[in-house]
């Protein structure tokens, strides 16, 4: 069992500092920790691994903390963010976000950053990012326990990542949801704000826009992406009030089972047992919800969504790239084609090992997604 207090304390002796900042993130951790200890179904060597994780979270917020305290500057930074892609999972949102991020003229947090925002405090910035081999032994740790993973989702320690792990850092994230069971704090982010998530986000990008101007970064302009933003559209738009959202399209008959199998591998890594059909229900339910709420946020600010269809980034992903970058008004410079065209070279899909499921063994059938998604379908598939 997971010692709310305990936690908090060890996490203080770990780092060798007091100061968690903002406060809002105590309910949402005790909600989860209690979420974990009576409803996750972990096995012994599950409980220690979440244990770990929620500490390290509270570490990196302490080591945040301490970073605005000792460079006060920080707070100055403005976060300027260019665009957010946001889509149902699997429907080719890492693969732009990669593309797009060859580009030097965007910011935009690595796998690294993204699970570490916080730099070690005595680094002086020259030579390799510390947080390199620790994301790195993370990723072998997971790879290792459940090799499956490797043809899911390209695992890059310096390649761009979901923003999503610098949510969970708040403690306003679906980050646990997707390797734990626990309802009851699904259903409490669900029914709570979840703007001071947003404004922590903020505060991280603050940091690392910081840190990569240490490190020599030119860039100005940010880079986003993780479907987490559809269940909180209305919230991203408010905190980030001049970013534009690139929305990928793909029918949720192929996307959702496609989740729902990175999940089962997830939950693997610690779960005594997995119960597909459950596992299914909840995330088809959560998307379905989410997706519902992002159309009508688009119906009230239309103007700041671009449109691509997973089929186009296929087909013709360089008219894509040239629509996005017209949208938002930025320069498509033969430099940033380049690294583009390279990146892509470099990563082809048939690199990694396929990825296999099938409908049925989630208990899902064609109707039932149909229904759960259909008014998006109606507007966004063939």
């Amino acid at each position: 069992m997971i010692d709310y207090d305990g936690l908090l304390a060890q996490a203080c002796e770990q780092a060798c500092l007091d100061d968690y900042g903002d406060e809002r993130f105590l309910q949402p951790l005790s909600e989860l920790v209690h979420s974990i200890n009576e409803e996750a179904r972990l096995s012994p060597a599950g409980m220690i691994g979440a244990e770990q994780r929620l500490l390290s979270n509270l570490v990196t917020r302490l080591n945040v903390e301490a970073s605005f305290n000792r460079n006060p500057e920080i707070e100055d930074e403005i976060v300027d963010v260019a665009a957010v892609i946001v889509g149902l999972p699997r429907t080719g949102t890492t693969m732009l976000h990669r593309v797009l991020s060859s580009d030097p003229q965007f910011l935009f947090p690595t796998f690294y950053e993204s699970r570490f925002p916080s730099a070690p405090l005595d680094w002086d910035y020259s030579g390799e990012d510390p947080r390199v081999s620790w994301i790195e032994a993370e990723i072998k740790a997971i790879l290792d326990a459940s090799p499956e993973l490797a043809s899911v989702h390209p695992w890059q320690a310096k390649g761009a990542e979901e923003e999503v792990m610098m949510l969970e850092n708040s403690f306003f994230s679906t980050v646990p949801e997707a390797y734990y069971r626990v309802p009851r704090y699904s259903q409490w982010l669900d029914q709570h704000d979840n703007r001071p998530g947003y404004e922590y986000l903020e505060r991280m990008l603050k940091l690392l826009q910081w840190q990569k101007r240490k490190a020599g970064s030119t860039a100005t302009r940010w880079l986003l992406k993780t479907p987490h933003h559809l269940h909180h559209m209305d919230i991203l738009l408010s905190v980030f009030p001049g970013a534009k959202i690139i929305q990928t399209h793909r029918d949720p008959l192929q996307t959702i089972p496609s989740l729902v199998s990175f999940n089962r591998y997830l939950f693997g890594l610690g779960s005594e047992q997995v119960d597909l059909p459950e596992l299914a229900k909840h995330w088809s339910a959560k998307f379905a919800a989410g997706m519902r709420k992002t159309l009508a946020v688009r119906d009230k600010q239309p103007e700041r969504f671009i449109d691509v269809d997973y089929r186009d980034t296929v087909r013709d992903p360089q008219q894509v790239i040239e629509s996005i970058y017209s949208a938002i008004g930025l320069q498509l410079t033969d430099q940033a084609r380049q690294a583009m065209d390279q990146w892509r070279q470099d990563n082809p899909r048939d690199a990694r090992p396929p990825h296999e499921y099938t409908m049925d063994e989630f208990g899902f059938t064609e109707q039932q997604l149909a229904d759960q998604f259909k008014e998006y379908r109606e507007r966004y598939v063939d």
